[in-house]
């Protein structure tokens, strides 16, 4: 009977963005106190799991919210370059709710295909490098689970390609709250099923920047 073998995605937390811009890869965005609460409060739902990998994202928000993780399993942190954050041309950018980005026609020409997307990194890229780096949590934690912190974009686009999706979507439909977990669960290399939690949904207080 072939091994199960559960590799989580988490979602960092709340991060403090008083100017409300689109920072994506930017350095220097930390998780909120209400952050570094989301990621104690999941850390503390899983401690009784059978987690024997962490990988991370190699941005700040994510190593944050890793930090509870590896203190609740004892567990270095493995940083992994794939699980960052989507390129975005738009890092920097003040968006409110979205459409600050409508706004100026500067940024037209950056909104030609939004089917790749034009403005960032092709969702095709994206899911390539999930999907290493999941197969590489997976074997690395083969018959346990481990725990992969990454960002919004990359683990709903990664969700969209293992259940057969199109992978082009509103940004406002994505199933994917801070601190979430999208969990897949294989047997052996095969992937069995995927699913979802927010262990901190009751500290979200307002919606976020799309895409963070």
């Amino acid at each position: 009977m072939a091994e199960t073998t559960v590799v989580h995605l988490l979602r960092h937390g709340e991060v403090h963005n008083p100017a409300n811009v689109l920072y994506g890869r930017l350095p220097g965005y930390h998780l909120s106190e209400n952050g570094r609460q989301m990621a104690e409060t999941v850390a503390k739902s899983v401690a009784g799991r059978d987690v024997t990998a962490l990988f991370c994202s190699p941005l700040e928000r994510a190593q944050e919210t890793a930090a509870p993780f590896a203190s609740t399993f004892h567990l270095d942190v493995t940083i992994d370059d794939r699980l960052i954050e989507a390129l975005n041309i738009f890092e920097g950018v003040p968006v409110g709710k979205g459409e600050a980005l409508f706004r100026s026609p500067r940024h037209y020409r950056h909104m030609w295909n939004p089917l790749r997307p034009s403005w960032g990194e092709p969702y095709a890229d994206i899911v390539k490098r999930m999907r290493g780096a999941i197969d590489t949590a997976r074997e690395t934690a083969r018959g346990h689970e481990a725990i992969l912190v990454s960002h919004q974009l990359p683990i709903w686009v990664i969700r969209l390609a293992a259940e057969g999706r199109r992978l082009p979507h509103d940004p406002r439909r994505r199933q994917c709250g801070l601190a979430s977990l999208t969990s897949f669960s294989f047997e052996g290399d095969r992937l069995i099923s995927v699913g979802y939690s927010e262990p901190a949904a009751a500290l979200v207080k307002r919606p976020t920047v799309p895409g963070a």
